[in-house]
C-alpha cells in the first residue's frame, strides 16, 4: 500500500503502472489517488461505517476526478470522513440517491453545482431552459442509470422535428447538454463511471447561421429605426377580437421606440459586441475622452472596444438614466432584453429570419469585404481565438485584386476624360 503526502507537487511526479495503483496519504488516514493504467486519475475516500473496527468491511467512495486539486480534493474528503464520524454512510447514501434519482434530478444538480459554478449566467440559463423544454419532457422521468441510448436518440430526432423552438441546432445542443450531465455524474459517483447513454448518439450536420445585411438590407434598417423612434412603427389589431371597438383608429396604431431601444441596435450594429455588452453596458465603462469601452465580464473576459466616431455619436446623443447605458424600466437594472422591438423593426425593414446576433456578424463581414486582416477583425470582436474569426475568411477581399481594382478604376476613369 504505497503511500505518499498528497500534493500538488508530489502527485504531478505520479505515474500510472501496469495495474491500477491508489497512492495513500499520510496525513489524512483513508484519504487516495487512483491512477489507473491508462493513465486516468480519480481521488477517494475509504472508511469503515458505523462504530468501524476491523470487522466491519471498507467502502470506498469517489471524491472527484483528477481534474479537482489535492486541496480541493482533501477538503470534499475531510467532509466525508466528518460525516462518517457522525455516524453517516455517505457511500450508502449516494448509492441510495443515485437509486431514486431521475435524469430531470440530474440535470438540477448538474446546473447547480456544477454550470451555475463555473460557466456565467447566461450559459447557465440556456442550459435550464433547454433541460426544461426539450430533455426533462422526453426523459426526465427516466431512472438515471436505466436510460438507454435508444431512448436518447428517439429524443435527438423529436427535438430536431419540432416545428417550433426546435430545429437541429437545439437538438444537438441538448445531446451535449445531457452527455455532460453524465459525464459530471460518473466523475462524481452518481453512476457507473463512463457510463453515459448520450455519449455515441450522432449528431446532425448543422446549416451555417450566419447571415449578413446587405448594403440595401442596411439602408431599411436605417429607414426603419428613424421611424421607430420618431413617428412610430405601426401595428396590427384583430379586428374580430374583444377589445378591437377600444383599439385607437387605424391612422393613431403606431409604436414609438425610446431612445435606448434604437441606440441599443445602433450600437450593437456599429461595435460588433455581443447583446449582453451593450444591454449590462455601465456609464461608467465608457471613456469618452479616448473613445473606449472598458468591458469588465464579456464572454471572452475582460475587453477593450475601440468605438469609431459613428458610435460615439449614438452615445452621446443618449439620455443618460440611471446606471446603464440602455436603461430599462429600473435605472438601477438593466435591459433584459429586445426581443419584441427587434421583431417590430424587422418586419417593417422587410429582415426576414435575421437575428439580432447576425449584427455581429454585419459588422465582421463588412470589415471582411473591405480587406481588412483577420486578426484585425477578431481584435475587435474580442475572439479569444483566431480560428472564431476563421469563419469570415471567405468575405475577404484580396489585397492584390483591390489595388489592381483602384488602380484600373483610376486609369480607366482618366481614359473616359472623367
Amino acid at each position: 500500500m504505497p503511500t505518499l503526502k498528497l500534493t500538488r507537487r508530489n502527485v504531478s511526479g505520479l505515474q500510472p503502472a501496469a495495474k491500477p495503483v491508489i497512492w495513500y496519504d499520510t496525513d489524512l488516514r483513508g484519504f487516495g489517488l487512483k491512477i489507473m493504467p491508462s493513465g486516468a486519475r480519480s481521488w477517494i475516500v475509504e472508511y469503515r461505517p458505523g462504530a468501524g473496527g476491523r470487522g466491519v468491511a471498507k467502502k470506498r467512495l469517489k471524491v472527484g476526478g483528477g481534474a479537482l486539486s489535492p486541496e480541493q480534493a482533501r477538503e470534499a474528503a475531510e467532509k466525508l470522513l466528518a460525516s462518517v464520524a457522525l455516524g453517516k454512510d455517505p457511500a450508502s447514501d449516494r448509492s441510495a440517491e443515485r437509486e431514486a434519482m431521475t435524469v430531470s434530478d440530474l440535470l438540477d444538480m448538474f446546473v447547480e453545482r456544477h454550470v451555475e459554478a463555473k460557466r456565467k449566467a447566461a450559459s447557465a440559463e440556456f442550459y435550464k431552459r433547454t433541460a426544461r423544454l426539450h430533455i426533462k419532457p422526453a426523459v426526465g422521468s427516466k431512472k438515471v442509470n436505466l436510460l438507454q441510448r435508444a431512448d436518447v436518440t428517439r429524443m435527438h430526432g423529436a427535438i430536431a422535428a419540432k416545428e417550433r423552438g426546435g430545429g437541429k441546432f437545439v437538438a444537438n445542443r441538448a445531446l451535449a447538454i445531457l452527455s455532460a450531465a453524465y459525464g459530471w455524474a460518473g466523475r462524481n459517483g452518481f453512476v457507473a463511471d463512463g457510463f453515459n447513454p448520450a455519449a455515441g448518439v450522432e449528431r446532425f450536420e448543422e446549416e451555417g447561421r450566419e447571415r449578413y445585411l446587405t448594403a440595401e438590407e442596411m439602408t431599411r434598417l436605417g429607414a426603419a429605426l428613424r421611424e421607430g423612434e420618431t413617428v412610430g412603427l405601426p401595428y396590427e389589431v384583430d379586428e374580430d377580437g374583444p377589445k378591437a371597438k377600444h383599439a385607437p383608429k387605424p391612422e393613431s396604431r403606431r409604436t414609438v421606440f425610446s431612445p435606448h431601444v434604437t441606440g441599443a441596435i445602433r450600437l450593437l450594429m456599429l461595435t460588433g459586441c455581443r447583446l449582453r455588452e451593450i444591454l449590462h453596458l455601465r456609464w461608467s465603462e465608457y471613456d469618452a475622452e479616448r473613445g473606449m469601452l472598458f468591458l469588465p465580464d464579456s464572454k471572452t473576459g475582460r475587453k477593450a472596444v475601440v468605438l469609431s466616431g459613428a458610435a460615439e455619436a449614438v452615445l452621446t446623443a443618449l439620455p443618460r438614466v440611471g446606471t446603464y447605458v440602455i436603461a430599462s424600466n429600473d435605472p438601477d437594472r438593466p435591459r433584459h432584453d429586445l426581443k419584441k422591438p427587434w421583431s417590430s423593426i424587422c418586419k417593417r425593414a422587410g429582415l426576414e429570419g435575421v437575428r439580432i446576433h447576425d449584427l455581429r456578424h454585419t459588422f465582421a463581414s463588412v470589415g471582411a469585404a473591405s480587406g481588412m486582416s483577420l486578426p484585425t477583425i477578431g481584435g475587435l470582436l474580442g475572439h479569444a481565438d483566431a480560428a472564431t474569426t476563421q469563419r469570415y475568411s471567405h468575405l475577404q477581399v484580396d489585397p492584390v485584386r483591390a489595388a489592381a481594382d483602384v488602380i484600373a478604376g483610376r486609369i480607366a476613369e482618366a481614359m473616359r476624360g472623367e
